[in-house]
Formats: structure tokens, C-alpha cells, sequence
């Protein structure tokens, strides 16, 4: 295989095997809504194979940040569809993160009455909200008779992103948010079906997809990973019970048939990341960086070793929205501006130039 070669996951046809990361902006309006700066940024960026939107809350109990956009009103919808019919016009294909942060946000931010997680146990350190920083707040466990009304959330939220155009969506159960929060015995000291055990932490990740390939097709469904990364007090340090996790996790996804599988982890060669690929059996989409980006030497080897079917980018697609075609060209690339990855303005956001404008 090549990096730049055409591939197909599931109903996905990629014109390349190089994935937009899913990339938090915090670009929307304070309703959640998607402004004409996100629909520029996404447009430019439809060169690579196919991009992955940044986490996109289900419902308002589930929004991590200010600034994040949703996929439950209407508003938002119509918002989403101008995102997906500027990327379709420019030729590139897109899925929508599906990102319910659990534990990992505030009422401040949510402006609901309780934020929730599979314990009450709250995430280190603090989160900023409108009002300033505060620390994270101690989440409501949710009941086992719960978990199906939020199981449902997510299904809505897929038929939702469809709705507005969106090629499929991914179940973001990575980063120590509400699905990974489930899988660590650090987050979930649960003692129903949902905790006790590697298989019993595995279940809500496996349901939430599972529904979620119930509402909109399995060709059109992924989940990212993050096993190990051990971010957001979400900690995974026994190497034995992560494979075992894993394994369990892996052997539920099995039957559906999904479009792809997204794994986050410093060794995508590695025994625990392959055995997630070849338990899940769905093409895999690697990425090994998150403070270290990618590079274009790495990302060519992970698909010619046959390591992986796609490489997901981050940093390099925020600073060059033509990334696939400067890799190929063998160009320089834009440097990235950490210090504008978050804010409300096109600065730092759609501004990097193109190689043409810079040639």
C-alpha cells in the first residue's frame, strides 16, 4: 500500500490514506452553532483523504469546552450541513466525532444541572469556564437504568450528523472522555454490568457503537482509541488489564463490521495497538502522535509496512491545509502556532497559506 494511494472503508472512498485528526478549535458560537470560519477551515482542508471533525457534543450534558460545537439542534444541523457541502464541493470526504466529555467539563460550561460519569469521581486539576477556572466537579454516577437514554444520545447524535450530510461518524472513545472513562478501572469503579471487570468496562464503549451502527450503518461507523495514554486521570498502568480490556473491547466491535477503527498511541507497531487492529477486523487508522506530531517519513512507513490502512495527522494538517500535497511534493511545510490552537478568531485558524500562495 501507499500513503497516497485511494482506499475504501466501508462506504468511505478516500482519494488518500491521510486522515485529518480530530482537532479541538473551539471555534463555534456559545449556541454550539458552526460559524463561517469553521465551514472556510474544513473547505480548505478537503485535500486529504478524509478528515475527521473535532469532537462534537451529542447533547448539552455532554459539551467539554466553551466554544465546542453540538450535533442536537436543529440550528446546529442546518450549521453542520454548510461544513459538509463546502468539503463535498472542494472533492473531500468527512465523518463526524461523536464526543461526550463525561466527567471531563462543568455546569458552567454545560448549562445543565449535572455532568456525569460512570463514578463520582471527579478529574484531576481544573477546566475554564465562561467565568474563569474552577475545579472539576465531583460527576453524577449515572444509574444502571441510565445508561440506555445515553446510549440513545449518541445513536441521535449519529442520525443527526447524516442528516446534515456528514459521510459517517466516529464514537470518540479515547482522551478520557465519557466512553473511556467506562474502559479505565481508575474512572469506573462501578460494580453492575458496567464495572467489576475488563469485559463488564468494555460494555458501554461496545453499546454505544453498537447503536450507533444500528442508526446510521456500520459502513459508515469508527471509534477512536486512546489504550495507555493515561490522560484526564483516565489511567490504564496494568498492562495486563489493558489487554485484557481491550481484547474484550475489540471482540465486541468484531461482529458489526465497522468502517474503521482510529487508535491513538505512541507505538502503532506495537503488540497492543495490532492486536486491537486485528481483534476489531476493520481497516485501521493510526496516529502516533499527540504532543509529537507525525511525520510525512512516518506516516509513508506505518501504510508501505502494511502497519496500518491510514495515518491520521494533526498539528501539520492545523499549519498546512494542503498537507497531502506538499508530502507528495516533498515541500516545506507552515510551522504550527500552539499558542492560537484554541480561541474564536481566524487567526491561527484559516490562515495558513497554501503552498501555491507561497510558491
Amino acid at each position: 500500500m501507499d500513503l497516497y494511494s485511494p482506499a475504501t472503508f466501508g462506504s468511505l472512498h478516500l482519494a488518500n490514506r491521510v486522515v485529518m485528526a480530530p482537532l479541538t478549535r473551539t471555534r463555534a458560537g456559545a449556541d454550539g452553532v458552526p460559524t463561517d470560519a469553521m465551514v472556510e477551515y474544513y473547505r480548505q482542508r478537503a485535500g486529504q483523504g478524509l478528515i475527521v471533525s473535532e469532537g462534537v457534543w451529542p447533547v448539552a450534558e455532554g459539551k467539554s469546552y466553551p466554544g465546542q460545537p453540538g450535533i442536537e439542534t436543529p440550528e446546529q444541523i442546518d450549521g453542520w450541513r454548510r461544513v459538509a457541502d463546502a468539503v463535498h464541493a472542494a472533492g473531500g470526504v468527512l465523518v463526524m466525532q461523536l464526543m461526550h466529555g463525561g466527567r471531563v467539563s462543568h455546569t458552567a460550561i454545560t448549562g445543565t444541572e449535572r455532568i456525569v460519569a460512570p463514578s463520582a469521581l471527579p478529574a484531576p486539576g481544573q477546566t475554564r469556564t465562561p467565568e474563569g477556572k474552577v475545579d472539576m466537579p465531583v460527576p453524577h454516577a449515572l444509574e444502571t437504568d441510565e445508561i440506555p437514554a445515553v446510549i440513545a444520545q449518541f445513536a441521535q447524535a449519529a442520525r443527526n450528523a447524516v442528516a446534515a450530510g456528514f459521510d459517517g461518524v466516529e464514537v470518540h472513545g479515547a482522551n478520557g472522555y465519557l466512553v473511556h472513562e467506562f474502559l479505565s478501572p481508575a474512572s469506573n469503579v462501578r460494580e453492575d454490568t458496567y464495572g467489576g471487570s475488563p469485559e463488564a468496562r468494555a460494555r458501554f464503549a461496545v453499546e454505544v457503537t453498537e447503536a450507533v451502527a444500528s442508526a446510521v450503518g456500520a459502513d459508515r461507523t469508527g471509534i477512536r482509541l486512546s489504550p495507555q495514554h493515561n490522560i484526564q486521570g483516565v489511567l490504564e498502568t496494568d498492562d495486563a488489564d489493558a489487554r485484557a480490556t481491550y481484547a474484550a473491547l475489540a471482540a465486541g466491535l468484531a461482529p458489526l463490521g465497522l468502517a474503521f477503527v482510529d487508535i491513538l498511541h505512541a507505538h502503532p507497531q506495537g503488540d497492543l495497538v495490532q492486536r486491537i487492529r486485528r481483534g476489531v477486523g476493520a481497516p485501521a487508522i493510526l496516529n502516533s502522535g499527540f504532543s509529537s506530531p507525525t511525520t510525512r517519513e512516518e506516516a509513508e512507513a506505518l501504510v508501505a509496512e502494511g502497519w496500518a490502512e491510514a495515518v491520521a495527522v494533526g498539528r501539520p494538517v492545523i499549519a498546512n491545509p494542503d498537507l497531502v500535497h506538499r508530502w507528495q511534493q516533498g515541500a516545506d511545510l507552515n510551522e504550527p502556532r500552539p499558542e492560537l490552537f484554541y480561541g474564536s478568531t481566524a487567526e491561527g485558524y484559516t490562515d495558513y497559506p497554501a503552498l501555491a500562495a507561497v510558491s
